[in-house]
């Protein structure tokens, strides 16, 4: 990867509850991307470019949570182990967080209320654009659902994006998400690397 001072990493989503096998909602081989994003955070770093993370914030109830009717388990509750950080991942930019009022937090940039469906932005386009990015490199979890949202979105506003395939694992609900994602990815333009 070539960086410059207008290349922005993107870093989504490393958060306990997924890269961590004990973890409420773990991504298999989840950690496994933690120094792969590290080496990057150290590359973007010395370049001069900007560096942000997005991380899931979710109240204990919401209808993103299959116990509220929901789609998924308990994960990332604010403030508790599970939405914290992974404890390894280098951490050099400001931290956007998603879903706070139990919205569908899949993308980086926007958030989608389950129920009626309205979307709103969260502060990640506004803090590349005042960093002065001109494309995006995408990494962290999960493949087939955040990282692939972040990466769609990241094109819709107007930025190349690349994702760094090494730098990425999936959830796979259903078998074969995962590379499913990835063709999306490439069909709509995201540079897989």
């Amino acid at each position: 990867m070539t960086w410059s001072r207008t290349t922005a990493l993107v870093v989504v989503d490393v958060q306990n509850d997924f890269a961590d096998p004990a973890g409420g909602l773990a991504v298999a081989g989840g950690a496994e991307v933690v120094p792969v994003i590290n080496a990057a955070v150290a590359e973007a770093v010395s370049a001069g470019a900007p560096v942000r993370y997005t991380q899931d914030w979710h109240p204990t109830s919401g209808p993103h949570f299959a116990k509220d009717g929901g789609t998924w388990p308990v994960h990332c509750v604010q403030g508790t182990w599970g939405a914290e950080l992974h404890p390894d991942l280098d951490v050099r930019g400001e931290v956007v967080r998603k879903g706070e009022h139990g919205e569908d937090g899949y993308s980086g940039f926007t958030m989608r209320d389950p129920v009626t469906g309205d979307t709103r932005a969260t502060a990640l386009a506004g803090s590349l654009r005042d960093a002065g990015a001109t494309e995006l490199v995408v990494v962290g979890l999960a493949t087939d659902y955040c990282v692939r949202a972040t990466a769609l979105d990241g094109l819709e506003q107007g930025w190349p994006v690349t994702v760094l395939w090494d730098a990425v694992r999936a959830v796979d609900l259903q078998p074969g998400d995962g590379a499913r994602a990835r063709a999306e990815l490439t069909a709509s333009g995201v540079v897989i690397r």
